[in-house]
């Protein structure tokens, strides 16, 4: 490889990898640092210099000047062993300062004397054990790049194209890498085609043995989180708050926000006009879920008006129920009874528990329900 060809072969690493210039001019030289000393039997030190502009590769061996050569010490370990510590610089890459002098008379003890030693043939003779170290650290640098790219991306939507599947992931090209989608991580009742772009929530971000790892979900309440603030832009802009979110994935979400203007309603907006807004939030959750599913009729959502009075943003949660009585029995525990008329308490409590529990997960209460016929059932007993 001449100077020419070796420049132009670094400009393409550097844009098809899109890393930087300098890792790979470092890794170059080491790598070169490397195969001259294998290949050339070298036992001093050696210094590789690559000019950025021309590709020209010089190699220079050089010599520390030392007052005496350092063979190294002994010393005694807590124990009473005797432990040999070796020299911090090789003999054989050391002189002498009275040598040192013969070469150059202003040597002092630290400096080194160089001399070039470039093979004629290095160029090829360090092609392959260059090309194998280059290749590690290009590797090292494009994962490091990655997770550096995809770190600001943890927590977030992103839009990408269904490559791969096997048992148990889906593999979804997002770009520069690949997210794996665990199928038990995917909206129950969807189907995912192959080729198909599709939505996912970045859950993790790591630097595996193999390379970057990133881990997406469309089950987790995040998912449901960012879909919002995605397509409402008051959310965006701050007019309306998302409190919090409580999802049974396949099933149903209680998303609960407020406004912080009161010429807005959170609930309203978030609706959109002629339920455009939530209307799209409910494709992305149901657009891959087959019309005739008999196992899945698709997500609802529960938009729920965020109260800092605990009673009525219970009674809010507790939707679609109405005439909701809260009662907080333990402030300090959280706990709290909820008390409904007989014709609401199927609601509130909804299918296996669905409407209670998400309700609780949002609120962060810990939630008992009652019907008015059972607390005066009770009364009565008491009496």
């Amino acid at each position: 490889m001449d100077s020419k060809e070796f420049i132009k072969a670094l400009d393409n690493i550097v844009k098809e990898k899109n890393i930087s210039p300098d890792v790979v001019f470092e890794a170059m030289t080491l790598a070169l640092q490397t195969a001259y000393k294998k290949n050339f039997d070298s036992k001093t030190n050696v210094r590789v210099d690559i000019n950025r502009e021309t590709g020209e590769i010089k190699v220079y061996s050089y010599l520390v000047v030392v007052s005496e050569y350092d063979e190294g010490s002994e010393e005694v370990d807590e124990e009473g062993n005797t432990v040999k510590i070796p020299p911090q610089i090789n003999r054989d890459a050391q002189i002498l300062l009275e040598d040192a002098k013969k070469i150059d008379k202003n040597a002092k003890v630290g400096d080194t004397i160089e001399k070039e030693v470039t093979p004629k043939d290095f160029g090829r003779v360090a092609a392959g054990t260059a090309k194998q170290v280059v290749t590690q650290k290009i590797r090292e640098a494009e994962k490091n790049s990655i997770i550096e790219e995809f770190q600001d991306k943890a927590y977030e939507l992103m839009l990408g194209l269904v490559a791969l599947e096997d048992q148990r992931n889906y593999y979804i090209d997002l770009g520069r890498t690949r997210g794996i989608l665990p199928k038990n991580e995917c909206i129950p009742g969807e189907v995912i085609k192959m080729g198909s772009n599709i939505r996912v929530y970045i859950t993790k971000v790591e630097n595996g043995p193999k390379g970057p790892v990133i881990m997406t979900s469309r089950k987790h309440y995040g998912f449901v989180k960012r879909l919002f603030e995605s397509f409402i832009p008051e959310l965006q802009d701050g007019s309306i708050v998302l409190y919090g979110v409580a999802r049974d994935a396949g099933n149903r979400s209680k998303v609960a926000v407020y406004s912080t203007n009161e010429r807005i309603d959170a609930i309203g907006a978030c609706i959109g006009e002629k339920g455009s807004r939530i209307g799209s939030i409910l494709k992305e959750l149901n657009g891959n879920i087959p019309k005739d599913s008999k196992d899945n009729v698709g997500e609802r959502i529960d938009l729920v008006l965020y109260d800092e009075d605990p009673n009525v943003f219970i009674a809010n949660a507790l939707s679609p129920a109405k005439n909701v009585i809260v009662n907080i029995t333990d402030p300090e525990k959280k706990e709290a009874l909820a008390i409904v008329n007989d014709d609401n308490l199927s609601l509130a409590i909804g299918k296996k528990g669905s409407n209670i529990r998400l309700a609780s997960k949002l609120t962060k209460y810990k939630l008992d329900i009652k019907t008015l016929s059972q607390i005066n059932a009770e009364g009565n007993k008491e009496e």
